[in-house]
């Protein structure tokens, strides 16, 4: 059955390793849902956040694959373990031309913040697990969303 996966891949900081990660990625078929890429506590190493989705089967081939590029030292299939922490960050631009009020409820209910108002919009930033990021694009929806921008998932082990 084909699923989403979150997969962390762990590289050393060259020019170009993103770029052969999505190559192998897009050579393979797969469409990438998000991608981060960010330095850890070394600046000599990365982690990449990837989401993608397909059969269990096609990832560990997938991550096989991975394994196999010259820059990874790690790779982590995180989509089925209970001891992670996955969280996504949205900013958000809503209408504030009416029901005001109501906006702010759902601002205070979510814990987001207003980074920026307008006499025609308010700005809205909000991080938290990626239903969380779903259900609040779902009730601003019928308030006018002007715009948003996510940033994909990334994760982090708990212990």
């Amino acid at each position: 059955m084909e699923g989403k996966h979150t997969i962390i891949i762990t590289v050393a900081n060259h020019i170009g390793v993103l770029a052969r990660i999505s190559g192998l990625l897009s050579s393979r078929g797969y469409n990438i849902e998000s991608i981060i890429g960010a330095p850890t506590e070394n600046p000599d190493i990365y982690k990449i956040h990837l989401v993608v989705k397909g059969t269990d089967e096609r990832i560990e081939q997938v991550k096989k694959q991975l394994n196999k590029l010259i820059d990874t030292i790690k790779v982590v299939d995180i989509s089925h373990s209970q001891n992670y922490i996955v969280r996504e960050f949205i900013l958000i631009k809503v209408n504030a031309t009416k029901n005001l009020s109501e906006i702010f409820q759902l601002i205070n209910v979510f814990r987001a913040k207003i980074v920026d108002v307008t006499k025609s919009h308010l700005t809205i930033d909000l991080s938290g697990p990626p239903r969380k990021i779903e259900r609040f694009i779902e009730l601003l929806t019928p308030y006018g969303i002007k715009e948003f921008v996510r940033s994909g998932e990334v994760a982090l082990k708990e212990t």
